[in-house]
């Protein structure tokens, strides 16, 4: 687990694989509520997962993009204090497939999406989503398409730019102004780097004002 150097803060201090669905029936049955995460294969989903959390063993993390095909739901103990009175937090972090992976069939892509488009629509315990976008390459098509695809949804998306660590701090400026433009919602686009947990701070305190009310 991630040291907290101040326990007075909002940090998620347990974390663990629960189960996996890939239809209504499979769904989670508590009333925790849900935070999803999603993006194109490959952007580094399942590192994020397991830096936010602070457990490097959570998320699987493949080396064949596409791997996960379920809904993964984990559950995640948060806590802050308030007046020097510990308050605890029960949710979801949930793990949608990745899009845009080449080594599968048509009907496959479209079975796939069919149900995450499900969970996404009719879940009613999703409270926010994060789209991941590769912050080296901003407005990808399939990058475009899931955005508009996510803010029909009714559900809160929050945009995270994945793999800042790979630019220099003049192109990571650059091309996150692009994300911001590109993506235009309530929230800016957060630029996160998994290798140096940049972005963590932000990412949490974004959870916090969602799940903390």
């Amino acid at each position: 687990m991630a040291e907290i150097k101040d326990k007075n803060k909002f940090h998620i201090f347990s974390s663990a694989y629960v189960k996996s669905a890939v239809n209504a029936k499979q769904y989670a049955e508590d009333e925790y509520v849900e935070i999803a995460f999603i993006g194109r294969s490959n952007v580094g989903k399942s590192s994020l997962i397991n830096s936010l959390c602070g457990n490097k063993k959570l998320a699987r993390v493949s080396r064949e993009p596409g791997k996960t095909r379920t809904i993964n739901y984990y559950a995640v103990q948060s806590r802050k204090a308030i007046n020097e009175e510990e308050e605890r937090q029960d949710w979801y972090l949930v793990d949608l497939p990745g899009y845009g992976f080449a080594k599968t069939s048509q009907k496959n892509k479209d079975m796939w999406s069919s149900f995450i488009s499900d969970y996404i629509y009719k879940s009613e315990k999703l409270i926010l989503i994060c789209l991941l976008v590769d912050l080296r390459h901003p407005g990808l098509a399939m990058d475009m398409k899931a955005y508009e695809w996510l803010v029909n949804s009714g559900v809160d998306v929050q945009i995270i730019a994945t793999k800042a660590d790979k630019l220099g701090n003049n192109e990571k400026r650059k091309n996150l102004a692009q994300v911001k433009k590109i993506f235009q919602l309530k929230n800016p686009p957060i630029a996160y780097s998994s290798l140096k947990n940049e972005g963590r701070k932000e990412l949490l305190e974004l959870i916090e004002n969602y799940i903390c009310e």
